[in-house]
């Protein structure tokens, strides 16, 4: 009865979600939106048969609340800059029509967030660490992008391919007028393809991406769940939406970049030029480790050791080689360093500055304190092991 008492209220144009101890009763949106990341899926043969992706959307109209989650790991990241991050999308009516079927995903009750583990993890000099990067996580204000070029089947013939348009792959959790700042830019200084998954329409950020969408159809593509971010109070979980939106890609260079990076010129290009031979990825930022690893400071121009995920190029079969981005990154500070750390080739800052700006930092600014330091003390303990594994 419920579920056609939610059936009903949707039919009149709104939604119920569960929101805490009551609900919300929120205007229907004009797109489709699935439950949760895991549940957008992946248009390929895999997926089709089962193998790749996660559970299939359900139909509107004959959902009842919006279940699963999406992966949602223990992990986070390390940015003290200041500026926030998006992904990609089309609207309800396109997707409809290119995914025979019809209406394939509802809006469900936001899935609720798992409990956080309030445990600190052993120090061992991780503090240090934490307080050192706050430094030069500081000084690296910036930005980032994704893209994606078409890249040959082997080394050789890669080196010989030109680079095609670029894919730029953005997280968005709120905030939507650094959105449209970051798409704007986009579009003015790049002939780049877009793609956008957004995290629950937070603060709107979902419908200014549908207003994007539908003004720009052809370079920007988008996807929609009533997830919202793990580092907002919700279940989505950063390293499964970065892997969602690397799945969804189809170009050979997958370019992450987030929505505090803004382009003044077209640094695109530059980055996708460097990924070439035996470099597989290359960033606006990239840092190196001190002796012992728990602390790390600026690099570059040239070969490095991590790449900070602002704005940062990679070959996307590389990428999925290594099973991605971290999926037990909930939060992104670090989780761009141990994503460096997995990566089978070398990794470069090009020569020559790259044509962008970082503005607020949301993602490191705006969140809670506690919340931070914790996730990122998760990560890094990751990245710790990575090193020692490694020898390097």
């Amino acid at each position: 009865m419920a579920d056609d008492l939610r059936d009903q209220i949707e039919d009149a144009g709104w939604v119920v979600r569960d929101a805490g101890e009551g609900f919300e009763l929120t205007p229907k949106p004009s797109f489709t939106v699935y439950p949760t990341v895991a549940s957008v899926p992946v248009p390929s043969a895999r997926t089709r048969e089962g193998t790749t992706g996660g559970p299939a959307a359900v139909p509107t109209g004959d959902a009842g609340p919006g279940g699963g989650g999406a992966s949602t790991g223990d992990a986070g990241r390390r940015d003290d800059e200041g500026g926030g991050r998006d992904g990609k999308g089309l609207p309800a009516a396109s997707f409809e029509a290119s995914h025979p079927g019809g209406r394939q995903a509802v809006v469900g009750d936001a899935a609720r967030p798992p409990g956080v583990d309030d445990g600190t993890a052993e120090e061992t000099g991780v503090d240090s660490m934490v307080a050192s990067q706050v430094l030069w996580d500081s000084s690296l204000a910036t930005s980032r992008m994704d893209e994606g070029l078409s890249v040959a089947t082997t080394v050789e013939d890669h080196d010989k391919a030109p680079p095609t348009v670029a894919t730029v792959a953005l997280i968005v959790d709120g905030h939507p007028s650094d959105l449209r700042k970051c798409v704007d830019a986009l579009i003015a200084h790049s002939d780049a393809k877009i793609l956008a998954l957004d995290l629950g329409n937070v603060d709107g950020a979902g419908t200014a991406l549908n207003e994007l969408v539908e003004r720009h159809p052809d370079r920007i593509k988008a996807w929609h769940v009533a997830e919202t971010p793990h580092w907002r109070g919700g279940s989505a979980g950063w390293g499964a939406s970065r892997n969602k939106l690397l799945e969804l890609d189809t170009g050979d260079v997958h370019v992450a970049m987030e929505t505090s990076t803004i382009l003044d010129g077209d640094a695109i290009t530059p980055l996708v030029s460097a990924v070439t031979g035996d470099v597989v990825a290359a960033g606006w930022k990239g840092v190196d480790p001190d002796d012992g690893g728990r602390d790390w400071h600026e690099a570059g121009p040239g070969e490095v050791r991590g790449l900070l995920g602002y704005l940062l190029a990679v070959r996307r079969d590389k990428a999925l080689s290594v099973g991605g981005f971290p999926e037990k990154a909930r939060y992104y500070r670090n989780a761009d360093l141990e994503f460096s750390l997995t990566l089978p080739g070398k990794m470069v800052v090009p020569e020559k500055d790259l044509p962008v700006h970082q503005e607020r930092h949301r993602g490191y600014h705006d969140v809670d304190e506690e919340y931070r330091d914790r996730e990122s003390r998760r990560t890094y303990e990751r990245v710790m092991e990575r090193l020692r594994s490694t020898g390097r």
